[in-house]
């Protein structure tokens, strides 16, 4: 694909549009920005879109991957080349930090010797429950989360995809030449209700695959990887639960959703409030309500 587009913008969900506003809004400041969202969900172009919006655009962005980072390498890398670079430090993957490399960038950040730039972060991970559990330093989390951005994964935005599908293969005919493919009404629904575990990632590769395999052809559901075909994922529109004839405890049944939504998400009260349709505060009123404590 073309590695410069910015799919990552490309959007107009409410949750994806909530979420770009306000990394927009807090892009002039140079507040640190904590981005969390599942893997190939778009943190570091949206970390990109902040720096290019930020007073430090005419520095560099640069990308430091924290997974499997030792402390020693983690201090020469702040401390080398890139220091006082005078742009923008992102720190990919920070909760894969061990506790001394932890240490080391709480050090660094405290004593401003790697705040020539400013530190944009992100996780695929919910930083909350790690530091609850022991796992991460609650006074670095303190610093790296002063405005957090959680991006939403494809599968609650599936409104969309037509988008997306169609940057992706205008972009995969520039790059290789070829003829975009077009597709059938019902081939599109097989992508809209596809549940995508690897996210816009995961898109922008099978958009790829298809324009080179099917250059300039009408797609059909059975062009499409068998899993997407065969219709993996909820459908949009199916009735996920039927009232039993003996009827149900609604309160009961709020209360189990609840808590199961918390579960899948763990923990995270945006995504367990996305997965129930509802605002994060109405989550949380509700919660209070009842009474559940997560």
């Amino acid at each position: 694909m073309n590695r410069t587009s910015n799919e990552a913008l490309i959007g107009n969900a409410p949750e994806f549009r909530r979420m770009l506003n306000a990394a927009r809004m807090v892009a002039p400041t140079d507040a640190a920005v904590l981005l969390t969202g599942e893997q190939g969900s778009g943190k570091e172009r949206i970390a990109r879109e902040i720096h290019r919006l930020s007073a430090r655009a005419s520095g560099s962005f640069d990308m430091l991957t924290c997974a499997g980072m030792a402390e020693t390498d983690l201090a020469a890398c702040l401390s080398g080349q890139w220091a006082d670079s005078g742009g923008s430090l992102f720190l990919d993957e920070v909760a894969e930090l061990s506790g001394g490399a932890q240490a080391r960038l709480l050090n660094l950040l405290a004593s401003n010797r790697a705040l020539g730039r400013r530190i944009l972060s992100a996780t695929a991970r919910d930083l909350t429950a790690e530091v609850e559990r022991g796992a991460f330093r609650k006074d670095l989390y303190y610093r790296l989360n002063v405005v957090p951005l959680d991006l939403p994964p494809l599968r609650e935005r599936a409104q969309d995809i037509p988008a997306l599908l169609r940057h992706f293969f205008v972009n995969a005919g520039i790059l290789h030449g070829l003829k975009p493919p077009t597709l059938t009404a019902s081939a599109e629904r097989s992508l809209r209700r596809y549940t995508w575990p690897g996210n816009v990632r995961e898109l922008a590769n099978l958009c790829e695959r298809l324009a080179i395999l099917f250059s300039g052809t009408l797609l059909r559901p059975e062009n499409l990887p068998a899993e997407i075909h065969r219709g993996d994922g909820s459908a949009a529109g199916d009735v996920p639960l039927r009232l039993p004839p003996n009827g149900i405890n609604l309160k009961e049944l709020e209360v189990e959703l609840i808590r199961q939504a918390i579960e899948l998400a763990g923990g995270n009260k945006s995504r367990a409030a996305r997965l129930l349709g509802l605002t994060r505060d109405t989550l949380l009123y509700r919660m209070q309500k009842y009474l559940i404590n997560a």
